[in-house]
């Protein structure tokens, strides 16, 4: 009975989440991986063509950005719809 209950609760926990905190979560993570890309932009931009900050500082802060150097260019990199960064929900409608 203890396990009904506490999967009863576990999936009205889930669903209370759903409706309220997931698109929050979901902005907030689409946020991050625009300002980390702004981020590896202004560091390490000239590897695709971009010199923005001089080498010195770049270097500087290599050691911690050589992990996400690769899953940034092929982010970066890849080809996109125009519409595919924007949401076209009906917020308030």
């Amino acid at each position: 009975m203890s396990a009904r209950l506490s999967g009863i609760l576990t999936v009205l926990r889930e669903f209370a989440f759903g409706m309220t905190g997931y698109e929050f979560t979901r902005h907030a993570a689409e946020l991050r991986a625009s300002l980390e890309t702004l981020f590896m932009v202004n560091t390490v931009g000239d590897m695709i063509g971009l010199p923005v900050i001089p080498p010195y500082y770049a270097l500087r802060l290599m050691p911690y950005l050589v992990p996400q150097i690769a899953t940034w260019r092929r982010r970066v990199l890849r080809e996109r719809e125009i519409t595919e960064d924007h949401d076209l929900d009906l917020h308030g409608i």
